[in-house]
């Protein structure tokens, strides 16, 4: 897996490719079918032998028994800068996507999407980049303020700029008295359709079974790219 030679190379040239993509993000349902191939993205690196491998993993929406995977390794793109990790990551993402044989209908990413200092984190940047529906489903809400959500399954609350007051995202509780994820529009794609699917594929657990089996294979990809075949935690 090479790393595409217009790849930025430094930290002021990823913030302008930022600023220069996030125009493009279309951040509303653009499509009426939403359809039943939903693919999990997610990402495992070994800094001290600079390895990165990348998972993608593609459910059926209604049974969310998996039906087919993909794994990409190759050379950490970037060095990890808070606000730019997309640049370490979707050289090997894009790779695992395109081993798929058939093309997701929506990608949810393990990560920010319109959630981001900039607009343009992982699952945005992905979805301009692919012409693909995306969605961020993230563990932690990063630089934003929200409140706790009700201790329902559905609750949800706005994730908001706290200079702004923009809503960027929402904080969901996908089961009773689970801590919320953080969700965010990707591209071409609703907030409120964002949640939807975020709920349908979190039937049993916290996060996404996406989520879930991307974190597993890529964890797998990456032991055995270093040859020890025990995925680190």
């Amino acid at each position: 897996m090479p790393i595409p030679a217009d790849w930025p190379a430094t930290e002021a040239q990823a913030v302008a490719e930022q600023e220069r993509l996030r125009p493009l993000v279309r951040a509303v349902d653009d499509d009426t079918s939403e359809g039943r191939l939903i693919a999990g993205v997610d990402v495992a690196y070994d800094d001290d032998h600079d390895l990165v491998a990348a998972a993608a993993v593609l459910l059926d929406r209604d049974t969310l028994d998996v039906v087919e995977e993909a794994t990409a390794v190759g050379r950490i793109a970037f060095p990890y800068v808070p606000g730019l990790l997309a640049f370490r990551e979707l050289p090997a993402v894009l790779d695992a996507l395109a081993a798929l044989d058939r093309t997701p209908d929506t990608v949810v990413c393990d990560g920010y999407g319109l959630a981001h200092p900039r607009r343009l984190g992982l699952a945005s940047h992905l979805g301009v980049l692919t012409g693909l529906r995306t969605l961020g489903v993230a563990k932690t809400p990063f630089t934003f303020d929200h409140r706790e959500p009700g201790p329902e399954r559905g609750a949800w609350t706005p994730l908001t700029d706290p200079v702004t007051g923009e809503e960027v995202g929402r904080a969901v509780r996908t089961r009773p008295g689970v801590k919320p994820v953080f969700v965010s529009v990707g591209h071409r794609i609703g907030l409120d359709t964002a949640v939807r699917t975020t709920l349908d594929l979190a039937r049993r657990y916290r996060l996404p079974e996406t989520t879930r089996h991307a974190d597993s294979l890529c964890r797998r990809a990456l032991a055995e790219a270093r040859g020890t075949g025990t995925p680190s935690n």
